[in-house]
């Protein structure tokens, strides 16, 4: 069985490297009598590389040898990415895809286009890096009702905030930080607006709760708004800041999907995730809660879940797998603004004692918070849960100018 890998860059790459030093051990995993890799499509030249003789700038060299039966999609992006997984499934070959985006737009298409040709589409690597979470949910859950997922889903933001906490960093220099340290791209806007959460918490809730699921249906909101003082007053509110994405299935059927920074408390387990780590919470009616936890990203993470969705790929050459989700429903995510939530407010004001007085009979129960050093003009306090459009409604109304608005989790 031969092997085609499309892209050459920090996954692809990685895909190679792996299954060249794991060769012999992914075979007899695959219960193959052998596996070859046989192209690398790159449209830059690599002939320092020491698979030289295996690249290729024409994806038709792939697409019309019958030999190729597992495609590896590790190009990002849309295009040409869909068209090229596409056109392998058409041609009754196999994919493995990483590609977030890719699955995320069009995962439904791409799996019933894979169930049509009795060939598989797989992409373990697309959420969580090399942590199992789409296999786990598939299988090892399989026998759950999934009422609920959430977590931290990049590890970039996960840097940045650490660094913010820890190290008392602007938003500014940990920014700078990640992107010396490799773990930010130039443009970072994918990571710090939320946009890779979102991909990602969409993957999981189509999968999870059987329709697919849109980014662009889902409220999205990066970190980049946060500050010191805010970082302080998480503190002193017995908790921190994380970039949260979750998805919730609801009683009426629609679902509650959501990205955003939350303040979480400290006894939660995703409080004290940190640095470039990542961690899903998964809510089972039979299991309970459970947390899957590791590298969310990174070459030889990322490329250790492409090798085990090949190797999947291998063993089931023949069949499909049992695996995917339906078609996208109207009208299916619940308006986050109908949501009850519990809000952290800072906001700058004029008499702090009128101010409070207004806040406290506006908003009945809510937790004044203090931090060291706080402005007189400043006012900081944590709302009781409320349907969240009620609450902004109540918000403006009060004598004050809100500088920030983060919502709390209950995890």
């Amino acid at each position: 069985m031969q092997i085609a890998v499309l892209g050459y860059g920090v996954v692809g790459s990685g895909v190679v490297e792996l299954f060249e030093k794991h060769k012999q051990g992914i075979i007899s995993k695959s219960t193959q009598n052998n596996l070859d890799l046989k192209y690398i499509l790159e449209i830059r030249d690599c002939t320092d590389s020491p698979y030289s003789p295996l690249f290729t700038k024409d994806f038709n060299d792939i697409l019309n040898d019958d030999g190729v039966k597992i495609v590896v999609e590790t190009m990002g992006g849309l295009h040409p990415a869909y068209d090229y997984v596409k056109a392998s499934l058409h041609a009754g070959k196999h994919v493995v895809s990483s590609n977030k985006e890719l699955v995320a737009t069009f995962g439904y298409e791409l799996l019933k286009l894979a169930d049509k040709n009795n060939v598989n589409f797989l992409f373990e690597a697309s959420v969580g890096g090399g942590i199992p979470i789409i296999r786990p949910i598939s299988q090892c859950l399989a026998a759950n009702e999934i009422n609920e997922i959430a977590g931290i889903l990049n590890g970039t933001t996960n840097f940045i905030l650490t660094k913010m906490f820890g190290e008392s960093m602007s938003f500014k220099d940990a920014l700078l930080l990640a992107q010396e340290n490799g773990y930010a791209e130039r443009d970072p806007s994918a990571d710090i607006d939320g946009i890779d959460s979102c991909r990602k918490i969409c993957i999981l809730a189509s999968l999870c709760f059987g329709s697919h699921v849109f980014p662009k249906d889902t409220f999205t909101e990066g970190i980049s708004s946060i500050k010191s003082e805010d970082v302080e007053y998480a503190k002193s509110w017995g908790g921190a800041i994380k970039l949260i994405a979750k998805a919730k299935k609801l009683e009426n059927g629609k679902i509650h999907i959501l990205v955003s920074p939350a303040l979480v408390q400290n006894h939660s387990q995703i409080a004290h995730v940190d640095d470039v780590f990542n961690a899903i919470l998964v809510r089972g009616d039979a299991i309970g809660e459970v947390v899957f936890y590791g590298r969310g990203a990174g070459k030889m993470p990322t490329a250790s879940a492409v090798l085990a969705d090949i190797i999947d790929c291998a063993k089931h050459d023949l069949r499909k797998k049992l695996f995917g989700w339906g078609a996208p429903v109207d009208d299916y995510v619940e308006d986050y603004m109908d949501m009850p939530v519990s809000l952290y407010v800072r906001a700058q004001i004029g008499d702090f004692l009128s101010a409070l007085a207004h806040v406290e009979d506006v908003i009945t129960g809510v937790t004044i918070l203090k931090r060291k050093d706080a402005p007189g003009d400043e006012l900081a306090f944590v709302t009781p849960p409320e349907k969240e459009g009620l609450l902004r409604q109540k918000l403006k109304k009060l004598p004050l100018n809100p500088l920030s608005i983060i919502r709390v989790t209950d995890y």
